[in-house]
């Protein structure tokens, strides 16, 4: 059977239906790909033969009245874009409108194209209009039917009539039960610091993946999450290889899940924890343009850390554009985490991070 795709726009004369949020489902032989059109988040990412979706998260679950029925409006869900900003937004930008992480998560994306090649290649695109940052976005999802790869572009016009500074960052957020006190986070990130230090040196202390440090100075191993470690809520780190990549690895469901993406895109990884009741919540495998979590007169003023640009600049009328690849795969019992993921151009390359020398190849069928 040809794959297809399945829009869900269940709408009635008053909105969308009370028990329906609007999505768009992209399905092929091995994967499929869920997107919410409330807020354009990718709200679930699965292999057809698992499953599970790691990306088990919605900011709802944040809010003062939890269990009240979530509204229909836009929100931020599993991975959501952060655009124009990785943050929160200074008094005056909120006065007019400006949202935590930026407009993309908090508007109505559009379906603007959607086929299924004779070749079995699948083509999703979506938009979305951010009328107080002055920008739009394009983002077009490209997947095999036979393949576990999905390769996302996205295209940032800035529709003011003067150039402005921006920051792009992709949050992935992995949940339960995918994310348990055993699941292993794995990057090639080198450098980084805990967020929150003060201006002007808020890299100071630096530390080096996978370690941070708690208040107290002692070190801790933040590929895992566990509550008796205290680590910090955010550490960032930058890459210093031609392509990033950030994997997470379920050992319970033996199912793993990864992004690789340029650098020169995407210099920085952030990787958030968030501990509820005692056990492991949300996990945030983010990537982008930033790592600073400031507002914009902060990221100014500070400009770049260790050597890497903490901000994008775009002209009037121009467009950007960004690419990143993420990828699912089941893996071998026992299989301790990722020292490297290689990217030839048509397969990536999951090695294992032992002597073991075990390594997953997955084929990518729209190269990045």
């Amino acid at each position: 059977m040809r794959p297809f795709f399945i829009l869900l726009l269940m709408i009635s004369s008053t909105g969308f239906a009370a028990d329906s949020r609007p999505t768009v489902r992209m399905e092929g032989k091995k994967a499929e790909v869920v997107v919410d059109l409330g807020g354009g988040s990718i709200s679930e990412f699965r292999l057809k033969s698992n499953g599970l979706s790691p990306l088990q998260w919605d900011s709802w679950s944040f809010s003062p009245m939890p269990d009240e029925k979530p509204p229909m409006l836009p929100r931020s869900m599993g991975h959501f874009l952060c655009l124009d900003r990785w943050g929160s937004a200074s008094e005056a930008e909120a006065a007019h409108g400006m949202h935590q992480h930026g407009e993309a998560a908090q508007a109505w994306w559009a379906v603007s194209h959607e086929m299924t090649s004779s070749t079995g290649k699948m083509n999703l695109r979506l938009r979305a209009d951010l009328p107080v940052a002055g920008l739009s976005v394009e983002r077009s999802i490209f997947m095999h039917e036979s393949s576990t790869v999905a390769v996302v572009e996205e295209h940032v016009t800035n529709t003011n009539k003067i150039g402005r500074i921006y920051n792009m960052v992709q949050h992935p957020t992995i949940g339960g039960p995918f994310l348990d006190e055993a699941t292993i986070v794995d990057t090639n990130g080198t450098r980084g610091f805990m967020q929150g230090g003060p201006m002007p040196n808020p890299e100071d202390p630096e530390v080096q993946w996978p370690i941070a440090l708690r208040e107290d100075g002692t070190e801790v191993d933040i590929r895992f999450l566990k509550d008796v470690d205290h680590a910090p809520n955010v550490v960032s780190f930058i890459v210093e290889e031609e392509y990033g990549w950030v994997t997470a690895i379920s050992p319970h469901s033996g199912l793993l899940i990864g992004y690789i993406w340029r650098t020169s895109d995407y210099p920085w990884v952030n990787i958030w924890r968030h501990v509820m009741d005692g056990k492991p919540f949300a996990r945030g495998l983010e990537f982008g343009t930033t790592g600073l979590h400031k507002t914009g007169r902060d990221l100014v003023a500070k400009g770049s850390i260790f050597d890497r640009p903490l901000y994008r600049y775009i002209d009037a009328d121009e467009t950007q554009t960004f690419k990143y690849a993420m990828f699912l795969s089941e893996v071998p019992e026992g299989f301790s985490g990722v020292q490297s993921v290689r990217y030839t151009g048509s397969k990536l390359e999951i090695l294992e991070n032992n002597a073991s020398g075990r390594r997953v190849t997955l084929n990518v069928m729209s190269p990045f």
